[in-house]
């Protein structure tokens, strides 16, 4: 589910139990280094935007971010609210499960809500 699009970005929901957005160009960049200086700069501040609003939503203990793109070949970053007690804390998402979490999250409408318009407000 997209939740923000502009002219050279848009976000998206990963299906998690943590919250999990991924920002993406539009243009398939291979690697971020391939993207003009000026795009690279706008990226960070979508991804500085999605870390305020996750911290200040969900209060995780971490904000994981990462940016493999190895079976996806194109420019995505990951924006992750880690806590103690989701399923894989201390370990990455992608590693081992550690417990069945049980985590007790506020409705992701609102947050949803928030990051579009934070990011709306860039976009003036």
């Amino acid at each position: 589910m997209i939740i923000f699009e502009n002219v050279d970005f848009y976000v998206e929901r990963h299906e998690s139990e943590i919250p999990w957005l991924k920002i993406f160009t539009k243009e398939p960049y291979h690697e971020i280094g391939d993207m003009p200086a000026d795009l690279r700069k706008k990226m960070w501040e979508l991804y500085d935007t999605i870390e305020y609003e996750m911290r200040h939503f969900y209060n995780p203990k971490k904000i994981n971010m990462a940016s493999f793109a190895n079976i996806l070949p194109r420019v995505h970053i990951h924006v992750m609210a880690r806590f103690e007690d989701d399923s894989y804390y201390p370990n990455p998402v992608w590693g081992e499960k550690v417990r069945e979490g049980n985590l007790q999250l506020p409705k992701e409408d609102e947050f949803f809500k928030r990051v579009f318009n934070a990011l709306s407000v860039k976009e003036r």
